[in-house]
């Protein structure tokens, strides 16, 4: 049976470690090497307020969920305080089992045929000039869940034309016509997260493979070079800097415009540990590497997120 972590174990309003009662982190270089309680750099400008879950509330009572809640961002009180939210669709049950993530697997429930309504709905409710989408992996569905996703796309180009669509897609198990499917549809961005360096990526994600997820972005590339293509990846997981290099190195091979470098964080205490916390400067030496190899657009910070300001990458 599929065990939901509770809601204080997930880091939402508290942040990860604060209630083990670990010592304080007084430097970069000490938090780097002993990681307990969090450094200043990576608490949020906003707390998860009681006032705030009400956005969250009105999601779920139309059938919808985030992977702000869902994955246990902590930047969830940001962004729910300025009415943004990453919709997740295909449910909130995942097929697989990434050891970083605190979205709920087990067996998926069929598909909800009202779901792409719903998600232009929201979107609409919102106002959001700019709607991102994201799903559960679900290796059950024979597309994968990529015609989903396609008419996701379609009902907020109905219903909100002048918005900006970002999906952020699974690997569909490397299926071409799943792929296109999603590419067909025409979002202005396509994301699909490579998560970690490869010598890392058998303990992270476990069913997922390095080498497919390049290839999915260097097909979306190919596809259409009119789509934005996306990825991003976390940090602190014992990488080494050489190792993040040749992995934007490798990205940018695929034809990937964007990426995202953020701090990986321990959503509760079922999930990988983090190694380290790295200061602010190193996300700094990331972003001008990869802006140096061409990306046209990076985001890298300790709490930079797949859906963070996603809206400021248009």
């Amino acid at each position: 049976m599929t065990r939901k972590p509770h809601a204080s174990s997930c880091f939402g309003s508290e942040l990860p470690n604060q209630r083990a009662g670990r010592p304080s982190v007084a430097s970069p270089a000490e938090s780097s090497a002993h990681p307990g309680r969090l450094p200043h750099w990576l608490r949020p400008p906003v707390r998860k307020a009681p006032h705030l879950a009400g956005l969250g509330q009105k999601l779920s009572a139309m059938g919808l969920h985030t992977v702000c809640q869902s994955a246990c961002c902590p930047n969830l009180g940001e962004c729910f305080s300025r009415s943004r939210a990453a919709f997740m669709i295909l449910g909130d049950v995942c097929t697989r089992r990434c050891r970083f993530c605190a979205v709920k697997h087990g067996r998926p429930a069929p598909l909800n045929p009202e779901e792409p309504r719903l998600v232009a709905e929201a979107a609409r409710v919102l106002g959001l000039r700019h709607v991102v989408v994201t799903s559960v992996t679900r290796d059950d569905l024979p597309d994968g869940g990529a015609a989903q996703f396609a008419a996701v796309i379609a009902a907020v180009r109905e219903l909100l034309p002048h918005s900006s669509v970002e999906v952020l897609v699974p690997d569909f198990q490397g299926s071409r016509d799943a792929l296109c499917c999603v590419v067909e549809a025409m979002p202005d961005v396509l994301n699909h997260n490579v998560e970690t360096v490869p010598r890392l990526n058998p303990t992270v994600r476990p069913q997922a493979d390095y080498q497919r997820s390049l290839d999915l972005l260097r097909q979306a590339a190919e596809m259409n070079s009119r789509i934005i293509t996306k990825s991003g990846l976390m940090v602190g997981l014992g990488e080494t800097e050489e190792e993040v290099v040749a992995l934007l190195r490798d990205l940018r091979a695929a034809g990937t415009q964007a990426v995202t470098i953020g701090q990986y964080l321990q959503p509760t205490r079922r999930h990988l540990p983090v190694v380290e916390y790295l200061p602010p400067e190193v996300f700094s030496r990331y972003e001008q590497a990869a802006r140096e190899m061409g990306f046209s657009r990076v985001f890298s910070a300790p709490l930079v997120r797949s859906s963070y300001h996603a809206e400021e990458l248009m």
